[in-house]
């Protein structure tokens, strides 16, 4: 992959959430560009890449430490462009602009080693991203980034090669459209596992290091990243399982609170259940405007969706299905959404395991009295400071971050041939159908007449209709009803 990278691009660009191998990659152009070949000895490149040549590498990184204004911004670059003329033994002008040190060191760099130079940019966008709520900041951050990357276009003659990664991809007008000439290699099938371990990999190289390890349950927890090519492992996470002895944790999840993902869904009333049936266009995948944050395009590039399934539209081009990636980012990502909705720290695990257990065991007046304690347990301030307290939606979102974060099969807005189900539950020989109101309406009564258990009446299961009533003035249920399906 990486030969045929740079034997075919000039300058590329490729997206991936936090912790997937992107650094190691960008050492190992590094190395190649530089002609180690000795690193190389009994690799698939060692007799096929020109040796002889060695280029220039200006290596660039903002993964340390956090930047907070514009300032700090360009101080961090004249210090990352320092190091690199002490690395290439070149020194620049003094008390030059960014751009000007940057367009400098390239010119001295190509003229010194009569080389054409090669520039690596890891993780481009964290210095925009660490001010991502904070919209006029953002923007100046944005400037200076735009200021600093449209050197490289002004100097195309100089170059070999430039590599861009990062978490996320801004849209071209905001900081690429000094680059219209980059290849973005994100969601290309043929680099699709150019980060990452594909379950091949788990089978055949880590063989040796996962004896006794059920490797069905492996997958599970930790692969299902899809970029159009192989699904993937988190790096991180196989490695951190097989050095705390195969304990299933939520290693790569816990590295980085998305607090930032938070205050996006407060800001948009975000309807949770809506992750579960995700369709998105290419336009809407690709590109985050920080004026206008699409939190599916936020979810998506900082990992917690990935692409299910790419569908051909009848008119031409193409839509893409969402789904959460596996158990381990299910579980995490649903207990944070827990979090916001309930502001309830400390009790959280007994509700799920009341939750579990009733649902479990069919035992409906439990899950009754599950809920009733749940939502009686929300501080009544929560719902003051939160207007979506008063809508279906808010309710059905705290149901469905529960159940989801006990790793039940759930369809939420279940389409049937009537109508759209609030949300079915799939456990062992039991489906569950719940319909949510607020106020007098009758949800079980909707349920029997548009025959929404029609559905599923091959499945040969247990059909339990829930028709679930809320109080908008006490904020908890007022009405449950549930009755077995008899066809």
């Amino acid at each position: 992959i990486a030969l045929d990278l740079i034997e075919n691009n000039r300058y590329v660009f490729l997206s991936r959430p936090r912790r997937f191998g992107k650094s190691l990659f960008f050492d190992t152009l590094k190395n190649i560009f530089e002609a180690k070949k000795n690193y190389f000895e009994g690799l698939y490149i060692y007799d096929k890449y020109d040796w002889d040549i060695s280029y220039p590498v200006i290596h660039i990184s903002f993964s340390d430490g956090k930047v907070r204004n514009r300032e700090e911004l360009d101080k961090k670059i004249i210090d990352i462009l320092d190091d690199n003329q002490k690395n290439l033994a070149i020194e620049c002008k003094r008390d030059s602009s960014v751009d000007i040190c940057f367009k400098d060191l390239i010119v001295q760099a190509y003229e010194k080693y009569n080389q054409k130079v090669v520039i690596l940019i890891d993780e481009y966008d964290k210095p925009l991203l660490d001010n991502i709520t904070d919209l006029e900041m953002a923007k100046e951050i944005r400037d200076g980034l735009y200021n600093f990357y449209s050197v490289i276009k002004g100097n195309d003659k100089y170059l070999r090669f430039a590599f861009l990664t990062g978490v996320s991809k801004f849209s071209k007008v905001s900081i690429f459209s000094g680059l219209n000439n980059i290849t973005d290699i994100s969601l290309n099938e043929e680099y699709g596992n150019i980060c990452g371990y594909t379950h091949k990999d788990i089978q055949e190289s880590f063989k040796e290091h996962l004896v006794g390890v059920d490797l069905d349950k492996l997958k599970l927890w930790y692969n299902g990243y899809n970029f159009l090519g192989d699904k993937v492992y988190n790096p991180f996470d196989i490695l951190l399982f097989i050095k705390n002895n195969f304990l299933y944790k939520n290693y790569w999840f816990e590295t980085g609170t998305p607090t930032f993902l938070i205050d996006v869904i407060k800001k948009n009333n975000y309807y949770i259940p809506q992750l579960a049936d995700l369709v998105v266009g290419e336009d809407l995948l690709n590109s985050f405007h920080i004026e206008n944050i699409a939190i599916e395009t936020l979810l998506f590039q900082a990992g917690y969706l990935t692409i299910k399934e790419m569908i051909e539209k009848p008119r031409g081009g193409f839509v893409y299905s969402l789904k959460v990636p596996n158990n381990e980012v299910n579980l995490s990502l649903n207990d944070l959404f827990i979090d916001y909705l309930t502001d309830d720290n400390v009790k959280k695990i007994g509700y799920q395991d009341n939750l579990y257990d009733s649902l479990l065991s069919a035992n409906l007046d439990g899950f009754k009295k599950a809920l009733e304690s749940l939502f009686a347990s929300i501080p009544y301030n929560n719902y003051v400071k939160n207007n979506i307290s008063d809508y279906e939606g808010y309710y059905a979102s705290v149901i469905y971050a529960y159940l989801a974060s006990l790793g039940f099969e759930l369809v939420a807005e279940d389409v049937t041939s009537r109508g759209r189900i609030d949300l079915t539950i799939k456990i062992n020989k039991f489906i569950y159908i719940i319909e949510f109101k607020v106020g007098g309406v009758d949800a079980l009564a909707q349920i029997k007449e548009k025959n929404y258990a029609q559905k599923y009446l091959s499945e040969t299961k247990t059909i339990y209709l829930v028709g679930i009533n809320f109080d908008e003035k006490v904020k908890n249920i007022c009405g449950f009803e549930w009755e077995i399906f008899k066809n």
